[in-house]
């Protein structure tokens, strides 16, 4: 996160869960977790910064979908059942990548991504 006004202002939206990433080792956002687990409407999301860090087994965890930002890389990637969701980054453009958010709309029987580009 880096700047915790950031959290602050989305918290004035709506509830927000948050997790540390790489720049947030020292500082402000240090106390943030590594992981965090979130269920809404009866599915399960596990959010960690880096999915290549990830040490457990998604589908058999029961997890519905890993929620990860590291790469900067929007992704939507279905493995096993579980979605892979990297929402890209909704700051300033990290590299040539867009700036971009995703959206999880939970259907009855299925998760729905969908990337939104920003600029």
């Amino acid at each position: 996160m880096g700047d915790p006004q950031i959290l602050d202002t989305l918290r004035e939206l709506a509830p927000v869960t948050a997790i540390s990433g790489n720049i947030d080792a020292h500082g402000p956002c240090s106390h943030l977790p590594a992981t965090e687990v979130v269920t809404l409407h009866g599915r399960t999301f596990y959010m960690l910064h880096d999915r290549h860090a990830l040490d457990l087994d998604p589908a058999a965890a029961g997890f519905s979908a890993v929620i990860s930002g590291h790469s900067h890389r929007p992704l939507i990637e279905w493995r096993k059942g579980v979605l892979y969701l990297n929402p890209g980054s909704a700051g300033p453009r990290r590299f040539s990548l867009p700036i971009s958010l995703a959206l999880v709309t939970i259907g009855a029987d299925s998760l729905q991504p969908q990337l939104v580009n920003l600029l």
